[in-house]
């Protein structure tokens, strides 16, 4: 429950690293204070991007699967695919 329980500031950097990303590509965009916080704006540095999603945990974009074959955001749900060691033959998405 992220939402209550946000991950720490080094977990946070630990999955960004993880994931290969930059922290603005993991800010969610609906349903959160992004456009209200001016988050568009490039003069946001990574270390201010993070302390964002830190203090309004909705803004970090989910979810986030790790397993021992990596980290990724799967968002398409398909993208978890290639971290399972069984992946289902057969997927079908429920929306």
């Amino acid at each position: 429950e992220y939402l209550k329980m946000p991950p720490s500031r080094e977990r946070l950097i630990e999955l960004i690293g993880a994931m290969g990303i930059a922290p603005r590509s993991l800010l969610r965009e609906k349903g959160t204070p992004y456009a209200e916080l001016g988050l568009a704006d490039l003069k946001w540095s990574d270390g201010e991007l993070i302390d964002f999603m830190l203090a309004h945990p909705i803004l970090i974009n989910r979810p986030i699967v790790e397993t021992p074959k990596g980290a990724r955001l799967c968002r398409p749900s398909e993208a978890v695919l290639p971290l399972l060691d069984n992946p289902v033959r057969e997927f079908v998405k429920e929306d």
